[in-house]
């Protein structure tokens, strides 16, 4: 993902109100003996059965996974136990056919959930859009997608992003095109987790995945001194005020946290002596951040994360 790497250092280099801190960034790396394990499905709330319909769940699974925050009750766990109890009950219900009918109602009674989702349209629609082009491109099947792929998570990413324009997670920051294809790159994190790096999760340049740059790792990275905020980014997060989608300072939290835990990943490296992941330390950081419910984050929304 040279192009999610590339444009996330240039971000971090011109910023305005985000400092990746290089002394931060070395003092977290000091701590660490061995990065904490784990496990990909730690709380026990995906489907997996091992085949390709594991596949099309975590296709619509990632379609979806984006802006809980604007009800406080709900998260990424409803949304991943939700779809997954939905499956059990009825293994037809992410057929390609399915995806591109439903309705808000519908995708609520899906989930069990009593009220309207946070860009409930914008859901509906991205479950469209993967129904129609499972549909026309793939005979209906995310796992067609992803063999067609020739075991290459980058080639994945590449192939999402051109099929599906709910994935394209890119912005323009100060006349320069910024990927940072959260959504895109956490399928192919997602299949490599769930399968174990085996079969439909075999990638032979995984290595390649940054990692994913949501609401909680900007904000854990905060907590351990390696982002720096100005006042007034500081300011409108203390005040829960809405971060513009595309603003110089949304940008820069998801663009400077990437290039921060690529520094931090090179010099964990070194001192472990071994390849170490993106994907190992956007676990990590993401389950540290959610066992902080205290933990301040900046609200935008968006579809993208």
């Amino acid at each position: 993902m040279d192009d999610v790497r590339g444009t996330s250092a240039w971000v971090a280099n011109h910023s305005s109100h985000v400092l990746v801190d290089s002394s931060g960034i070395e003092k977290v790396a000091e701590t660490i003996d061995e990065i904490p394990k784990v496990n990909w499905d730690f709380e026990g709330i995906h489907y997996f059965d091992n085949g390709p319909l594991t596949v099309q769940y975590l296709f619509v699974l990632d379609a979806l996974n984006f802006c809980f925050w604007p009800d406080k009750d709900l998260n990424y766990d409803n949304l991943a136990a939700g779809l997954k109890e939905a499956l059990l009950n009825d293994k037809s219900a992410f057929d390609a056919d399915r995806l591109q009918k439903y309705t808000g109602p519908e995708l609520r009674e899906l989930l069990k959930w009593p009220r309207p989702l946070p860009l409930e349209d914008e859901r509906v629609r991205l479950l469209h859009e993967v129904g129609f082009e499972l549909g026309r491109s793939f005979d209906g099947k995310a796992s067609n997608l992803v063999e067609s792929c020739g075991k290459s998570a980058v080639k994945l990413v590449s192939m999402v992003t051109c099929h599906f324009p709910g994935f394209r997670d890119h912005s323009v920051y100060k006349g320069h095109q910024v990927f940072l294809y959260k959504r895109a790159q956490i399928l192919a994190a997602d299949l490599w987790g769930a399968y174990g790096g085996k079969g439909y999760g075999e990638f032979y340049d995984i290595g390649s995945i940054t990692i994913m740059a949501d609401y909680i790792v900007p904000a854990v990275l905060r907590q351990l001194g390696v982002l720096k905020y100005s006042e007034t980014l500081a300011s409108m997060i203390e005040k829960k005020s809405e971060i513009d989608p595309g603003s110089e300072e949304e940008v820069e939290l998801r663009a400077c946290s990437i290039y921060a835990v690529e520094k931090m990943k090179d010099l964990i490296s070194i001192k472990l002596g071994r390849k170490v992941l993106s994907i190992e330390l956007d676990l990590w950081l993401w389950s540290f951040g959610i066992q902080c419910p205290a933990l301040q984050h900046h609200r935008t929304l968006s579809i993208y994360y």
